[in-house]
């Protein structure tokens, strides 16, 4: 396969996870300010911490109230993290590789790309918000559902499979980042019984509620739920279990040694790790640590399979300088 085509269907996959899971984000935070006290300083500023954006955030944006945000996570062309400029970089991909995914995969990203922008005064308004993230979702589990149904299980797909994992991954973290960081701390004692509240909402973002409690048979508890969603070998969206999927891709494919060596070493600190153990400032720096881990195994694919490093390793000063 053409290493063009490959880093194409790969970041095409990204991109739509990244859309997807910025929809949840978006909701377990809204769901969450509906179920706490109403003088809770909690705010939509988090979101935009967790997305590590703060700086680009503030170049065109005075606060962090409720529309700002909003607007920038879903609707501004030129955040690098909104779902509208997500599907717009997933449709280019998927235009240019037309012929290698199915044709029916090809006409829903299509048509969820036209949608998301068509239906921007809705998603951006209380009333329509939920349902137009819904449909975001829905509407991307479809796409991967044709693609796992109707594609060839070639090297392509792998590509496709590594890139929604490692970007799924990624956005775990970050929804339970979002809602651990400020929350429920040793200062807010106020807010202990809304604790449970928190972690169900966290679950709920990532529709692992009933798979919470087929798998754990235990009530919504903090350490239950970090180590589920952390470790859990059977959850598709712990990160365990997306690592799991990476290694089982990265074994189909040649010269795998340097991202085998990164996979393992992420399911090691996964693993080893006793969550029930840290604070929410050692939970934070674990998160930060687990996205390290997220970028080498990124950099080792780049560095072996794509294009892009490819030219980086031939002529690296010039690719430096037009970066």
């Amino acid at each position: 396969m053409l290493a063009r085509v490959a880093e194409t269907l790969f970041w095409m996959s990204r991109y739509l996870e990244r859309a997807e899971n910025m929809a949840r984000l978006i909701n377990v935070n809204a769901n969450l300010l509906l179920d706490i006290p109403k003088k809770t300083t909690l705010g939509w500023e988090p979101l935009i911490d967790i997305t590590g954006t703060r700086e680009h955030y503030l170049k065109s944006n005075e606060n962090f109230e409720e529309r700002s945000v909003l607007r920038y996570l879903v609707s501004d062309v030129d955040s690098p993290v909104s779902i509208v400029s997500a599907l717009k970089s997933a449709r280019e991909n998927a235009r240019t590789i037309r012929d290698v995914i199915p044709r029916e995969a090809w006409e829903q990203i299509n048509a969820l790309n036209y949608y998301a922008t068509d239906q921007l005064g809705a998603g951006l308004s209380k009333r329509g918000r939920f349902s137009y993230l819904k449909e975001i979702i829905l509407r991307n589990q479809t796409i991967s559902g044709l693609l796992a149904g109707t594609m060839n299980q070639d090297q392509g797909y792998l590509f496709i499979r590594m890139g929604r994992n490692l970007e799924r991954a990624d956005m775990t973290t970050r929804i339970i980042d979002v809602r651990t960081a400020n929350l429920i701390t040793n200062e807010n004692m106020e807010l202990r019984p809304f604790e449970n509240i928190q972690w169900m909402s966290v679950l709920k973002s990532l529709t692992a509620y009933q798979m919470y409690r087929q798998s754990m048979q235990a009530r919504v508890r903090r350490g239950d739920v970090l180590k589920f969603l952390f470790q859990s070998k059977k959850f598709p969206r712990s990160i365990y279990f997306c690592a799991q999927q990476l290694e089982q891709c990265v074994l189909q494919l040649p010269n795998f040694e340097e991202v085998l060596n990164q996979i393992h070493s992420l399911m090691d600190m996964v693993q080893g790790t006793d969550l029930e153990a840290l604070d929410q400032n050692q939970l934070h720096e674990f998160i930060d640590q687990c996205q390290i881990e997220f970028n080498a195994i990124h950099n080792a694919l780049v560095d072996n399979y794509f294009l892009s490093g490819r030219i980086y390793k031939q002529a690296p000063r010039q690719v430096q300088k037009a970066g």
